[in-house]
């Protein structure tokens, strides 16, 4: 038998082998991951129902700056779409739509992943003081073995992307529900006030005379007044007298 034709007889025979494998392997294929939130479900809720919302904690919107995304329906709620495109190969097109939203519990979705259609959820519960969020996908491959295998490899990339997304979900609202420290003004800086002497006999603040005290000081005394000569009398002398 020549080399080519056992070749092509043991790619036939591995073909049908994983054809075979691949018919028994689940026909539906569920991921889902979990986090924890510090968050009453009420506070959660929101950031789920509302697709406007969905780009703040995306992995897909953080790796593509580019994303272009385009919503339609109401803004949140049953009805609501979002899609987009981008040009890495690792987010391409895709779309989700709200099929089911109970408040503050669950939310149903139709998505399309880079041309892989199925079913999201998101479930909120509560845990402990804050909200347990899992996000599930189920995706049925129906009878296809190529599509079965395709669902083997689901949990892995898929659940990827899905536990970095709730790990950015979880931290989004975490800070902006941490309390923000007031503002403090700045400390005024107290001067003591001036102590004001008291007055002296004569009115002057005692500051006023102890400034002045040494500049008299620095003055030399005054010399006593010389007194007046005594005026020349205005009475002529006396003539002797004759005998």
């Amino acid at each position: 038998m020549r080399p080519m034709l056992r070749l092509v007889l043991g790619l036939c025979v591995l073909a049908g082998i994983l054809a075979g494998a691949g018919l028994a392997l689940p026909s539906h294929v569920t991921v889902a991951r979990s986090v924890v939130i510090n968050a009453p479900e009420l506070a959660v809720f929101p950031y789920l129902n509302n697709l406007h919302r969905f780009n703040d904690w995306s992995t897909w919107a953080s790796r593509d700056p580019q994303l272009q995304v385009t919503f339609s329906g109401p803004e949140q709620g049953k009805g609501a779409k979002i899609e987009w495109t981008s040009a890495q190969p690792s987010v391409g097109p895709g779309s989700m739509e709200i099929t089911g939203s109970d408040p503050n519990r669950h939310i149903d979705l139709a998505v399309n992943f880079n041309g892989m259609e199925g079913t999201s959820y998101y479930d909120v519960a509560p845990s402990g003081s804050g909200s347990k969020v899992t996000w599930g996908f189920g995706y049925d491959t129906g009878s296809s073995p190529l599509k079965r295998w395709k669902g083997l490899m689901l949990d892995r990339f898929v659940g990827a992307e899905y536990r970095d997304g709730l790990a950015k979900l979880k931290d989004h609202i975490e800070a902006e529900r941490k309390p923000t420290a007031p503002s403090v003004p700045p400390t005024a800086t107290m001067t003591a006030p001036e102590q004001t002497g008291a007055a002296s006999p004569d009115g002057a603040p005692a500051a006023a005379q102890a400034t002045a005290a040494p500049n008299a000081a620095a003055q030399p005394a005054a010399q006593p007044a010389t007194p007046p000569a005594p005026a020349p009398s205005a009475t002529a002398p006396t003539k002797p007298k004759r005998h």
